[in-house]
Formats: structure tokens, C-alpha cells, sequence
């Protein structure tokens, strides 16, 4: 991978954007000085979700940045648009991180927990800032939510009843489930039958910490 040539064309692409590495690296997720060395090409290896992400920002060919293709021009583009399609704002789509799961996402932010990024339509930028994607491991949601899914969460600590959370339990046990409030109690249900409801009734209901809410399922064909 030549590295030192991705980092020019990834400059001249943000400069013809007319943004700042610090203005690009506040739309990816990550610190101006990242953004530096991926331009003076001091990674030896940039990761392809990376690079794809970049190139979705700076509105330039994947292949381009990635050096996959013989095409110099940046703009050129192997897909074709559906002419019925909705064109959205591109101020409103996000480079959102993907986390390998519900512990890494919220207990830590180091990039090596960061499987990918995915561009998402969010409208409100205060709402892009508290989003991350989070890979589902297990089948206690299925069939809603199948193991390799993606959700879409927005960090919270309070739910309404009959949402789908992530909670910790006591602290370490990250968990995607359906919320029930009733009374004295709180109940986290699974959509698989297999798995059995757990109440926490008084002063059991401190055990639980809400995280946030899962707002879109994202399934990979």
C-alpha cells in the first residue's frame, strides 16, 4: 500500500473540498493529528473501511483513494444512480464508528475497538454526536435481531417503556433487550421465547444501567 500517495490524494481531495484536516477529522470521528499523519503517510497501513469513509466525506471514489483503479480522476465512479432515487443532504449523512461489541462501545473509545464506519442519514448533529453502531453477538433477540447484526444506538440513560435498550447489568454485563416498566419492577425481555424474562424488583432496579436506545436494525445480506 502506498501509503504516501494515498495521503496526497486524500490532501488535494480536502483541500478542493475547502475543509480543514481538524474540519475532516470532526466529520470521521477522529483527531486532527490522525488525519496529518494518514496525509504525510506515516500509517503504513490505512484500513479500507477507513479509506471508504474518507472518501464518502470528501465525495471521491473509494477506488480512487484506495489506488484500486488506473482512473486519475477523482470524481469517476463504476456505480451507477438510480434515477428514481432521493438525493439527501450531504450535511445531514454522518460517518458513524462500529463497535465489535455492546462492552467495547460504550467502555471504551481506543480506534482498536473500531471494526468500520458506516454513513448514516441523521438529521439532528446533536443526535449524529451521541450515535455508534455495535455488532450483535448472540440470538436472544432473534428473529428482530440476529447474531452479526448491526444497531444503531443513540446514547442515553433513560428509556420509555416497550423500547429496545442497551443496558449494563450490574455494571459489566452489556445487554440488548426489550424494556418493561410495571410498578415496583423492571423487566428485560428477549424476543426468542428460549430465553426467559429477568425481573429486578426494588431495590434490584439499581442493577440496571440504561445506555441507550436502539434506534435501526442493519442486516447485511
Amino acid at each position: 500500500m502506498n501509503t504516501i500517495e494515498i495521503g496526497n490524494r486524500i490532501k488535494a481531495a480536502r483541500e478542493e473540498k475547502g475543509l480543514t484536516q481538524e474540519e475532516l477529522g470532526i466529520r470521521l470521528g477522529l483527531n486532527k493529528s490522525t488525519i496529518q499523519r494518514y496525509e504525510a503517510g506515516k500509517i503504513l497501513r490505512i484500513k479500507l473501511p477507513v479509506l471508504e469513509s474518507i472518501a464518502i466525506e470528501l465525495n471521491v471514489n473509494p477506488e480512487y483513494l484506495a489506488l484500486k483503479t488506473d482512473d486519475t480522476s477523482p470524481r469517476h465512479s463504476s456505480h451507477i444512480i438510480d434515477s428514481n432515487a432521493t438525493i439527501l443532504p450531504q450535511d445531514n449523512v454522518h460517518i458513524i464508528p462500529i463497535y465489535e461489541s455492546v462492552s467495547a462501545g460504550f467502555g471504551a473509545y481506543a480506534d482498536d475497538y473500531v471494526v468500520g464506519y458506516m454513513p448514516l442519514y441523521i438529521v439532528s448533529e446533536e443526535e449524529a454526536k451521541n450515535t455508534m453502531c455495535i455488532v450483535v453477538s448472540g440470538d436472544s433477540m432473534y428473529p428482530k435481531i440476529e447474531n452479526g447484526d448491526k444497531i444503531q444506538v443513540l446514547r442515553q440513560d433513560w428509556a420509555e417503556d416497550g423500547q429496545v435498550v442497551v443496558a449494563l447489568i450490574d455494571g459489566e454485563n452489556g445487554v440488548v433487550k426489550k424494556i418493561k416498566y410495571s410498578d415496583d419492577k423492571i423487566t428485560l425481555v428477549s424476543f426468542n421465547p428460549e430465553y426467559q424474562p429477568r425481573e429486578f424488583v426494588g431495590a434490584e432496579r439499581d442493577r440496571i444501567r440504561i445506555l441507550g436506545i436502539v434506534k435501526t436494525v442493519i442486516k447485511s445480506l
